[in-house]
C-alpha cells in the first residue's frame, strides 16, 4: 500500500517546495551575515525538525487525521486565548517566546481549521450537496472559520486571519456552494471595506492603507518599508547586485528583511531571474494543488486541498505584492521564504497533506 501511495504522489508539488527552501535559504544567508547568521541557524532547526514531522503526516491517512481535528482545533482555540495575555512583540501578541525561538499558535491553527472545516462540509453534504446551500448550515461552516479568525484578528494579525477566510472561500467554491452567496459576499465586501476603514481598523492599520495608496505620505515613517523594498527590487534589475552586496540590504536600509521582505532581498541580490522563478514556483505549486482537489479520491479530500491551496495563493499574491508597492502591508511571510520556524513547520504539514491526498488518489488502485 505505501509503495502505491508513494507512486502515485504529486512529486512536484515537493519540487517546488525544495527550491522555494533553497531559494529561501541563500536569500536568509545573505540577509543574516551581520547578525552572526542567528536567524539562518533556526531556520536550519526548524526544517530539520519538520522534515520528519512531515513525512509522518504523509503516510498517516488524511481521513484518519480528519476525525480527530476537532481535537486540534479545540487546543489551537485554547492556545489563541492564551497568547492574547502575552507580552506584545513588535505591538501585537501573537507569539509565545520559549528560550530562543518564539511559537505563534495562529499559524498551526491553519492546520486544525481546514481539517475541521472540510470535515464539517462533508458531514453536512451526506444528505445531498445543496445542503451546504442552507443558510443555518452555511452559518455553521462559517462560525467553526469566524472563531479563530476573531482571535487572531484580536491579537492583531490582520493578515493571517484573511488567509482563513480566502482559504474558506475556495473551499466553498469546490464545495458547490450557491452562487447567488457569492454575489452576496461581493457586495458586503463593497459595502463593509469602507465602514472597517472609517470605523472599525485602528489607527496604524489606516496608516498603512494610506501608506499603500501614496508611500510619499510618510516616507521617514510608515511609508518607509515600501519605499525602500521597491528600490531594493529595482535596483536588482535582471540578474541583481549579487550575493552579499545589495546596497538596502546590507546596509540595513531594508527592514524587516529575513521575513516580509525577503522577496525584495532575493529582487535585489538575485535579479529579476531569481525572483521570477519564485513567482513561477509557486503558481506551479498553486495549479497542482488546485489538481489534487480536482482528482482527490473523495470531497473530503477536495476541500482540504482547496483549503491549502487559498492559504498558499493569499500569502504568495499578499507577500510579494506588499514588495511591490501593489498590496498594502499585512506582515505576511513568504511561504518556505521568508524567516520562521511556526510558519515552515505549518507549511510543511500542509505540503505533507497534500501529498498525503494525491497519494490516495483513485487512479493508485490500478498500479501494480
Amino acid at each position: 500500500m505505501k509503495k502505491k501511495i508513494f507512486r502515485n504522489i504529486e512529486w512536484g508539488i515537493l519540487a517546488c517546495t525544495i527550491l522555494l527552501i533553497a531559494i529561501g535559504l541563500v536569500a536568509l544567508f545573505s540577509s543574516t551575515q551581520n547578525s552572526n547568521y542567528e536567524e539562518l541557524k533556526k531556520q536550519i532547526t526548524w526544517l530539520m525538525i519538520s522534515v520528519p514531522i512531515m513525512m509522518i503526516v504523509i503516510l498517516i491517512d488524511y481521513n484518519l487525521l480528519t476525525k480527530i481535528s476537532l481535537v486540534f482545533y479545540g487546543i489551537s482555540l485554547i492556545l489563541l486565548i492564551a497568547v492574547l495575555f502575552t507580552v506584545p512583540i513588535n505591538g501585537a501578541c501573537s507569539w509565545f517566546v520559549i528560550g530562543p525561538f518564539t511559537f505563534q499558535p495562529a499559524e498551526f491553527a491553519k492546520i486544525a481549521v481546514i481539517l475541521l472545516t472540510a470535515h464539517v462540509m462533508v458531514k453536512i453534504q451526506e444528505r445531498g450537496a445543496d445542503e451546504i446551500s442552507r443558510p443555518w448550515k452555511l452559518g455553521l461552516i462559517c462560525l467553526t472559520v469566524l472563531v479563530p479568525v476573531l482571535l487572531i484578528i484580536k491579537q492583531p494579525d490582520y493578515g493571517t486571519a484573511i488567509a482563513f477566510l480566502v482559504a474558506l472561500i475556495f473551499m466553498l467554491f469546490v464545495a458547490g456552494i450557491k452562487k447567488r452567496y457569492i454575489v452576496i459576499a461581493l457586495l458586503l465586501i463593497v459595502t463593509l471595506v469602507p465602514l472597517a476603514y472609517f470605523f472599525i481598523l485602528p489607527e496604524h492599520a489606516k496608516s498603512r492603507i494610506d501608506v499603500y495608496l501614496n508611500p510619499n505620505l510618510d516616507p521617514r515613517g510608515a511609508g518607509y518599508n515600501i519605499i525602500q523594498s521597491k528600490l531594493a527590487i529595482g535596483a536588482g534589475q535582471f540578474l541583481g547586485m549579487g550575493l552579499l552586496k545589495g546596497n538596502q540590504t546590507q546596509l540595513g536600509y531594508l527592514y524587516p528583511k529575513t521575513t516580509d521582505f525577503i522577496f525584495a532581498v532575493i529582487g535585489e541580490e538575485m535579479g529579476f531571474v531569481v525572483a521570477g522563478t519564485v513567482i513561477i514556483l509557486y503558481i506551479i505549486l498553486i495549479t497542482k494543488s488546485i489538481y489534487i482537489a480536482k482528482t482527490a479520491k473523495d470531497n473530503l479530500g477536495a476541500y482540504i486541498a482547496a483549503g491549502i491551496s487559498g492559504i498558499f495563493f493569499f500569502h504568495m499574491v499578499e507577500n510579494i505584492g506588499m514588495t511591490m508597492g501593489l498590496l498594502p502591508i499585512t506582515g505576511i511571510p513568504l511561504p518556505f521564504v521568508s524567516y520562521g520556524g511556526s510558519s515552515m513547520l505549518t507549511n510543511l504539514i500542509l505540503i505533507a497533506i497534500l501529498l498525503n491526498i494525491s497519494g490516495r488518489r483513485k487512479k493508485a488502485l490500478f498500479i501494480e
